[in-house]
């Protein structure tokens, strides 16, 4: 007796499903007619599958090792669909542990590579370009990692603008706090009226580490400078429609100098306390 089938509609989205996981669309409508059948003839299965005669004893060998078909031997072979609720887990489980070992692999290839295309980088910029003190980056990972590194090195002084949306800050708090026990002077300007309760907590915890904090209505952008060398500017690009940051990351005393006047001067016309205002 065959089971209830699925309607036409029902038919297609099981067979996209089936194929978002990994099968192939002969697979996957294999599996299906399968599914509403107790067992079938590989052939008997080609047609009602509509899968080509002379592909359908390959697409049986890739469901039988995937765990979706199995094999019932009678005075003919016969092929019948392994339970869902055994050969979906399974089968998953099986993609994880083979993602997971190909993603350790992968990752040890790539710390032996990492040490050699160092080397070739560090040769290969030797020269130096017109303008290698300017750097630009429009990824979030790349600009946070140029952040982090550049405020471990800072010996001096640490100056910021902060304004939102905070959630992209290039802002790491443990390593701010780290900088302010080492010595490193740290001050921050936020925009006034614009910080949410948890971003009063960690500046709350940033003045009572002894980092300095002002705020007033508008900054002119997010900013950081160190030591009077180096420093990132974030700037969104006003033509998306869905705010872009770029990350202009710069290594010049110059450079350096003129943003940190812009930061005394809004230091000077900014209101103490923001963390308890």
């Amino acid at each position: 007796m065959e089971r209830e089938q699925p309607s036409e509609l029902e038919f297609r989205r099981f067979w996209q499903r089936l194929q978002a996981l990994g099968l192939n669309a002969y697979e996957a409508r294999s599996y299906l007619v399968l599914v509403g059948h107790p067992r079938f003839k590989a052939l008997e299965l080609a047609a009602r599958a509509h899968v080509p005669r002379q592909k359908i004893y390959e697409v049986l060998d890739s469901l039988v090792e995937k765990g979706f078909a199995r094999v019932i031997q009678d005075r003919t072979k016969l092929f019948s669909a392994v339970p869902p609720d055994q050969a979906l887990p399974a089968y998953l489980s099986r993609r994880t542990h083979a993602l997971e070992a190909e993603l350790a692999e992968q990752s040890k290839a790539a710390s032996g590579l990492l040490n050699d295309l160092m080397s070739a980088y560090a040769e290969g910029q030797g020269g130096g370009g017109t303008l290698d003190f300017l750097r630009l980056v429009n990824d979030p990972g790349q600009t946070a990692g140029q952040f982090r590194a550049m405020l471990a090195e800072a010996r001096t002084e640490y100056l910021e603008f902060s304004r939102p949306p905070y959630a992209v800050d290039p802002l790491d708090a443990e390593q701010v706090l780290q900088a302010c026990s080492r010595g490193v002077q740290c001050r921050l300007i936020v925009e006034s009226g614009t910080l949410d309760a948890a971003h009063q907590r960690f500046l709350t915890e940033y003045e009572n580490a002894g980092v300095q904090i002002r705020q007033i209505d508008k900054v002119p952008m997010k900013m950081a400078v160190m030591d009077g060398r180096c420093g990132l500017l974030a700037l969104v690009d006003p033509v998306t429609t869905k705010p872009a940051w770029t990350a202009v990351v710069f290594e010049h005393e110059g450079m350096a100098e003129a943003m940190k006047s812009l930061f005394e001067d809004y230091w000077r016309r900014a209101s103490a306390g923001a963390g308890r205002s």
